[in-house]
């Protein structure tokens, strides 16, 4: 009787589905000590139709995080954890993707746009060349953005164009558009019968249609795009219950987290405080640092946005973004499209055998270039190539590439805030690679501090879910969030060397920029127009897209 008064009531769980560009994962957390328990990731499949264009299969979204779950729950149990301990479930997602489907029948209308897709260049220039003074900042007052095809509002506008089964839906009052995470919450929480259509805050600040202000959407900006407003999902806080789970291992458990994941990831990063920042390597490359309850808005090529809200009544806070539109990309394109590396893992391998680039640089502007530029003319180069390069200095510089763009989003996050960060916390998928994250603090001469666990982008879902109002399980409390344990990388050469290869990469910059223009190009017929040739004495290896292959 004693010992059976004393037991020990096990923790709750709260799981978290982090839906990246190119790959689904299922993870459960332990809601006091933040411990990963298990998990599952299933890769995504990317199609490229089209150069520039980048899409996605939304069914095959939605079944990976199926997958994924019944995964997970069956490794749990083998671990004689109950599944019935999980008390929550966030979502993250990749963010701005866009995706329209039929509510009466719950199928897709056409498959997923990804964030990196260049198709609305046309659009973009045609809309900033209607603005005031040609501004590409014409709707930052109201948004924080620049327009850019990288947000939803031009890839939808660009759906109602050109795709008559989207345009069919509208006007029969059957679509509905909403980016991953909206797609998700919809098809768990029942889809056509009776699916909840919404999304956060974070996520909507994304799109151009949303004040982040007014914290609503906007009927002038939806205007300005000439979006109706009727297939819009209900904005929702980051933090609370959206609905609950309809079918599969977690039937009947709450949904009740949701969160872009730049946003996720500074959240799970316990930058919840003004002023403190983290920077994460995935598909892209993504530095947010956290300005309270007052959005501030860049002179330096940055974003304002909404990072979260944790609950219906609480405040939004903001955050500056400086967005790159190419990191953990680069490695994939390494192995996929040229075949230099058989893995992704080996690229540390490659570039530590050289260690150093011989003085190749590569601007990987597979879409144009994001922050601070904002130039979707850009394209990728190599340059400095002589016969002594091989494919280790290529892979080296392709490393060293990640590095020298998060160094320009910091310098322009620095001049913004005026106080400069003395440290830069990182996580995402990239940061295994420990020649990478040597390389950025060489680049930065700042140390780099590292999670020692890496999967900060749930942690961020799950502790919005776990600590939603009638869940309440996870303490957002500073006071009771468990330390992370960290490793920490410090600059190893002088900040001349530093400042020198970084002075390299800018010239190399301002070579890929106003490559691309929207006339129309020669494939095959007639002589293409070439580019004058100008006094450039190094290699150069030039125009590189998303799809190109050497044979």
């Amino acid at each position: 009787m004693a010992a059976s008064s004393h037991r020990i009531t096990p923790a709750p769980l709260v799981a978290a589905i982090d839906q990246g560009t190119s790959s689904t994962r299922f993870l459960v957390f332990n809601a006091k000590t933040a411990e990963l328990l298990s998990h599952y990731q299933v890769e995504i499949n990317q199609s490229f139709p089209k150069e520039g264009w980048v899409e996605e299969d939304p069914k095959e979204i939605l079944q990976s995080v199926y997958e994924c779950m019944q995964n997970t729950c069956e490794k749990l149990t083998q671990l004689n954890i109950d599944i019935s301990r999980i008390k929550a479930i966030g979502l993250t997602n990749q963010r701005e993707t866009t995706l329209v489907w039929d509510k009466n029948t719950g199928e897709p209308l056409y498959n997923a746009i990804v964030w990196l897709d260049l198709r609305t260049q046309s659009t973009v220039e045609h809309l900033i060349n209607k603005t005031p003074k040609r501004d590409k900042n014409h709707l930052k007052p109201k948004t924080g953005l620049p327009i850019s095809t990288y947000f939803s509002a031009v890839k939808l506008r660009w759906l109602l164009d050109n795709v008559v089964e989207v345009r069919e839906a509208v006007l029969s009052r059957r679509a509905m558009f909403g980016t991953v995470d909206s797609w998700l919450i919809w098809c768990l929480t029942g889809g056509k019968n009776g699916g909840v259509h919404c999304t956060d805050v974070s996520n909507a600040s994304r799109t151009m249609l949303f004040n982040i202000h007014t914290m609503d959407w906007d009927p002038e900006l939806c205007a300005y795009f000439d979006i109706p407003m009727e297939i819009l999902p209900r904005v929702r806080s980051s933090s609370e219950i959206y609905g609950l789970m309809e079918s599969g291992p977690l039937t009947g458990v709450p949904i009740s987290g949701c969160l872009g994941d730049q946003s996720a990831a500074l959240v799970g990063q316990m930058c919840l405080q003004d002023g403190q920042a983290k920077n994460t390597y995935g598909t892209g490359c993504f530095l947010l640092r956290n300005t309270g309850s007052k959005p501030v808005m860049s002179d330096h090529g940055l974003l304002t946005t909404v990072a979260y809200k944790m609950g219906r009544n609480k405040p939004p806070c903001y955050a500056l973004e400086g967005s790159v539109a190419i990191a953990g990309a680069v490695v994939r394109w390494l192995k996929d499209n040229l075949g230099i590396i058989q893995s992704t893992s080996e690229i540390e391998k490659l570039a530590s055998s050289v260690g150093t680039s011989y003085g190749c640089y590569f601007v990987p502007a597979f879409s144009g270039l994001y922050a601070p530029y904002w130039e979707p003319s850009a394209r990728g180069i190599i340059c400095g190539l002589t016969q002594f390069t091989n494919r280790n200095h290529l892979a080296f510089a392709a490393l060293e590439a990640v590095c020298f763009q998060s160094r320009e989003i910091l310098d322009a996050m620095n001049k913004d805030s005026g106080i400069p960060l003395t440290q830069l916390q990182v996580d995402g998928g990239m940061t295994t690679n420990r020649l990478l994250m040597q390389l950025q603090a060489d680049i930065l001469s700042i140390p780099v501090v590292r999670p020692t666990m890496p999967e900060t982008t749930a942690l961020g879902a799950a502790m919005a879910a776990g600590a939603a109002e009638g869940v309440r399980v996870w303490s957002l409390d500073p006071a009771d969030i468990t330390a992370v344990s960290v490793e920490r990388f410090e600059p190893q050469i002088n900040s001349e060397e530093s400042e020198s290869r970084y002075a390299r990469w800018k010239k190399a910059v301002r070579k890929a920029m106003n490559w691309e223009t929207t006339e129309p190009v020669h494939h095959g017929k007639g002589l293409p127009k070439v580019p004058k040739p100008g006094s450039m004495t190094m290699g150069l290896l030039c125009l590189f897209g998303q799809q190109t292959h050497l044979t």
